[in-house]
C-alpha cells in the first residue's frame, strides 16, 4: 500500500468519504524562531462528507510501540482554508491534548 493509499483508507474510516489526492505541499511551522513543524501536507478532494469538500493530511512516527504512525486529518473548513493552517490547528489541537485537565 502506498502512503497516499495509506491516507486515503484512514480518511474512509475517520470522515466515512472517498478521497481524491489533489497535491502534495510542503510546510514549515516555525514559533520564536524555531521549527516546530515540517513536512509534506497532501491535499485531497472529498466526496460524500456532509459538511466538506477537501480535507488535509499527513502521518509521522510516534515513540509509542503498539502505534507507530500517527495519522492526522483535518478537514478543510473556515477557518482552516489552507495546509499552513491545518498544520497550525493540529499543533494546537495537540498541545492542548497535553494540557493537564482542571479540577
Amino acid at each position: 500500500m502506498t502512503y497516499i493509499e495509506e491516507l486515503r483508507d484512514v480518511i474512509r474510516r475517520l470522515h466515512g468519504a472517498e478521497a481524491t489526492h489533489i497535491k502534495s505541499v510542503p510546510v514549515k511551522e516555525t514559533y520564536q524562531g524555531k521549527t516546530v513543524w515540517e513536512g509534506i501536507v497532501e491535499v485531497f478532494e472529498l466526496r460524500g462528507h456532509p459538511t466538506a469538500s477537501r480535507l488535509y493530511a499527513w502521518a509521522h512516527e510516534t515513540d509509542n510501540q503498539d502505534k507507530p504512525r500517527r495519522h492526522v486529518t483535518v478537514l478543510h473548513s473556515h477557518p482552516i482554508t489552507s495546509p499552513v493552517l491545518a498544520v497550525r490547528a493540529a499543533i494546537v489541537q495537540e498541545f492542548r491534548s497535553l494540557e493537564p485537565a482542571e479540577s
